[in-house]
């Protein structure tokens, strides 16, 4: 009978790890969550003199080599299929094994799958899921792996889908804030352009053969114009450099928290990114406690939600207090880094033991706030960036007229 090794985890968390006969691998899953433990993996000993050959590849390395062509978009479409037909009475795994059947979009029928082939050997679906990290998340599967303890797995589902949403409708503002600002840099760096390098040097032929002297605006201009010709090309290779070199730095822990520190010092950047803070903080953690996760394992998951580097730091430090016994709201007003609105709502939730409700609160006021905070820095960055349009467009055409006029009077008096 073939020896399987395992690794596994017991109700208390512990790692054990050992070994055990079974006719096959579906066989010692099947044992092994008779017994209580949860699986990390399971491979088949190798025995001396058994060539390599014969041992069998598990199916955890086929599933990650097959994730590599998912993606993360693909997870919220999945768990809108699964939620769909959970409601309907069906058990999570013959949910999966109809999508896997059902399915035609070729990324999702991979995931559903791929899950079944998972869940067929006797594991749990929150372990099948650990099998797919490009799409599933650490925070998405120990909050599947809470409401299949608890029994709730399609309120958990409910609940992490508007999560999710959430999430990406705030994406999609932020997205559509940026759009006309970008567009309108497109559009005045295409005038600009057309002047500099197509009208202006047939206007500096005619104005040369008329003669006289040309205004400053429009000498200021053609210097400006026979540098960007000569000059431009160097100029273009430098600031692709730098900002290859400048993106290289961010990537560095070093780097990004040193920008991210900038971030919050700009003034309408800072308080946008703070707001951005507490609403990942709070939607997170709320989501995570509301399912039964234990609050240390939902402050460590909520941590890594959190995308400035100088928050997440400061997190991290209260979190650490936070398991020492001291309160959340405590902790987070050492750190100087959370509105004192935000910190008195946390402290009368954990004083009343409804923090999951404040928490919720919180991420409401705050995604309406988000809102508002796109819409401003839309409408600032969109009237800054028509300024500047207007300024150098106006400057371009009254240095043309300008030097037209000049010279058609210089013409006349000659």
């Amino acid at each position: 009978m073939p020896r399987f090794a395992y690794i596994a985890r017991d109700r208390s968390g512990s790692a054990v790890t050992a070994e055990l006969d079974a006719p096959s691998r579906k066989d010692a899953l099947r044992l092994l969550t008779a017994r209580g433990l949860q699986v990390v993996s399971v491979n088949e000993a190798v025995v001396p003199g058994r060539p390599v050959s014969q041992v069998s590849a598990t199916p955890d390395a086929r599933l990650l080599a097959r994730a590599v062509t998912l993606s993360r978009k693909q997870r919220l479409p999945f768990l809108e299929a699964l939620h769909d037909l959970t409601s309907s009475g069906l058990s999570a795994g013959e949910a999966v094994r109809l999508l896997s059947l059902r399915i035609k979009e070729p990324g999702l029928r991979a995931i559903s799958g791929g899950l079944w082939e998972r869940l067929s050997e006797g594991a749990p679906l929150s372990r099948a899921m650990a099998d797919f990290p490009l799409v599933f998340d650490q925070a998405t599967v120990n909050l599947i792996q809470a409401g299949e303890a608890t029994g709730s797995l399609n309120d958990t589902l409910a609940r992490l889908i508007t999560h999710l949403n959430e999430q990406r409708e705030l994406r999609r503002e932020l997205l559509t804030a940026l759009a006309y600002p970008v567009f309108m840099v497109f559009v005045a760096s295409g005038v600009i352009l057309f002047f500099l390098f197509f009208l202006l040097p047939r206007l500096q032929t005619l104005l040369q053969s008329l003669g006289g002297e040309l205004p400053l605006s429009t000498r200021l201009l053609v210097g400006f114009s026979y540098f960007v010709l000569h000059y431009g090309l160097f100029v273009a290779v430098a600031a692709v450099i730098g900002g290859i070199s400048f993106w290289r730095w961010r990537q560095t822990e070093a780097g990004q928290t040193e920008t991210d520190a900038w971030l919050l010092r700009l003034p309408l950047v800072g308080p946008f990114v703070v707001a951005q803070t507490v609403l990942a903080f709070s939607q997170t953690l709320g989501v995570l406690l509301a399912n039964g996760i234990t609050a240390a394992e939902a402050l460590r998951m909520t941590e890594r939600q959190i995308a400035n580097l100088v928050h997440r730091h400061a997190f991290k430090e209260a979190t650490g207090r936070v398991l020492e016994g001291e309160a959340l709201s405590s902790a987070l007003a050492r750190t100087g880094c959370f509105p004192d609105l935000v910190l008195d709502r946390l402290a009368v939730g954990e004083n009343t033991g409804n923090i999951v409700p404040s928490l919720r609160d919180i991420a409401k006021n705050y995604q309406k706030l988000v809102s508002n905070q796109l819409n401003i820095f839309t409408k600032v960055l969109a009237s800054g960036v028509l300024l500047v349009v207007f300024v150098l467009v106006g400057f371009i055409a009254f240095a043309i007229v300008s030097a037209v006029f000049k010279v058609s009077a210089s013409f006349k008096m000659g």
